[in-house]
This record gives structure tokens, C-alpha cells and sequence, in this order.
């Protein structure tokens, strides 16, 4: 008789993209069971030039991959902005954190902000204090983490929840989740449909 396959735990880097500031939170999932490992943000000095600034954001995301050895990355989705200019820049930031988990050889899987609070909070209405106030609760901190690392912290436990999920569905493993159309389901704006 063979052994029983032991689930390792899963170690996901959350990263909510910003120009100034790029929050980026480390969770390790054990089953249900999640454990906070790392957080923080990467400030760039906003007195700097673009190129420099998202320099500062592509190495500092690559030092927390090195140091915490991630399997998998969760980004938020960002959607366009009222000012045209802010979604360029933020649009920028966000291509220089993509880049930068790409370089780490993580797969990288991305959610909206509504997916992202459905998940945390219960409602994607959900405000940045509701938001930080679930993820100290869920990953039992004795500190509410500050409005970015908590977005970033939000986003991995997002994955958290919708990796094992859809996982199952597709008969694929929670570490790295490859949506395929297999047997023809599909991941359509957060919701895993027939494919018809």
C-alpha cells in the first residue's frame, strides 16, 4: 500500500501595485489553516524620475520574492481611473511588479479589487478599514497592518481561498493553479463556468 501524498504548505506573495507605494504581503496555506510570514511596503521617492521609481518597485519586489521563496503571486487587477494620467503611471507600476514576479519564476494570477474583498470581507463594497480590520483577524495579528500591506495581505489570502476551489473543479493542484479547458470549464470574470 502506498503512502497517503502530504500537502505541503503553500507560500503566496499578495502585491497591490502602486507607484508610490506597493504594498506586498506572504502568507503561507496549510489546508484551511493561514499563517502570516512577511509584510511591508516599497516606497519610491516621488521626487525621482519614472524610470527610476519603477526601478526602486522592480527591485524591491524582487529582493521580498528572493527572500520569502513564494510558489505562487497574487496581483490586483486595476481598472481605469478617472484621471487618464493616474492609470498610465499606475498602469506602469503595475507592469514593473508583473515583471519583476516574472523574473522570480512565479506564477502570477491576478484578482479584482471586488473579487479581492468578497473574499476577505463578504461584500466587494467593502471599505479599506473593513478590509484591514478581516485580514488581522483572519491571519490572527496582534496589529492592524497598514491600508497597503493589508490590500497586498487581502490579495494573497484571495488566492488562498480560490486556488484550492478552482482546483478542484479543474482537477488541478492549489500550488499552482493552470485554468485549462478541461472537461470545458472556464474562469470567466471570477467565476468558473461551463465554457458554453
Amino acid at each position: 500500500m502506498m503512502p497517503a501524498a502530504v500537502a505541503m504548505p503553500v507560500r503566496i506573495l499578495g502585491v497591490d501595485p502602486g507607484l508610490r507605494r506597493t504594498g506586498f504581503g506572504v502568507i503561507d496555506v496549510d489546508g484551511p489553516r493561514l499563517r502570516y510570514v512577511a509584510s511591508g511596503t516599497i516606497v519610491s521617492p516621488t521626487d525621482a524620475p519614472l524610470h527610476e521609481r519603477l526601478k526602486v518597485l522592480l527591485d524591491g519586489l524582487r529582493t521580498v520574492a528572493a527572500d520569502t521563496r513564494p510558489d505562487a503571486a497574487a496581483l490586483e487587477k486595476v481598472f481605469v481611473n478617472v484621471n487618464p494620467q493616474s492609470t498610465l503611471l499606475l498602469g506602469q507600476a503595475r507592469g514593473a511588479a508583473l515583471c519583476a514576479l516574472a523574473d522570480s519564476t512565479l506564477a502570477v494570477h491576478e484578482y479584482t479589487a471586488v473579487q479581492i474583498k468578497k473574499a476577505v470581507v463578504g461584500t466587494g463594497r467593502a471599505d479599506k478599514v473593513q478590509v484591514q480590520e478581516m485580514v488581522r483577524h483572519l491571519l490572527h495579528l496582534d496589529g492592524t497592518p497598514a491600508p497597503d500591506a493589508a490590500d497586498a495581505l487581502a490579495c494573497a489570502i484571495c488566492h488562498a481561498h480560490a486556488s484550492p476551489l478552482a482546483g478542484r473543479l479543474l482537477g488541478v493542484g492549489s500550488a499552482g493553479l493552470v485554468l485549462q479547458a478541461a472537461g470545458g470549464l472556464r474562469l470567466r470574470r471570477g467565476r468558473v463556468s461551463t465554457g458554453r
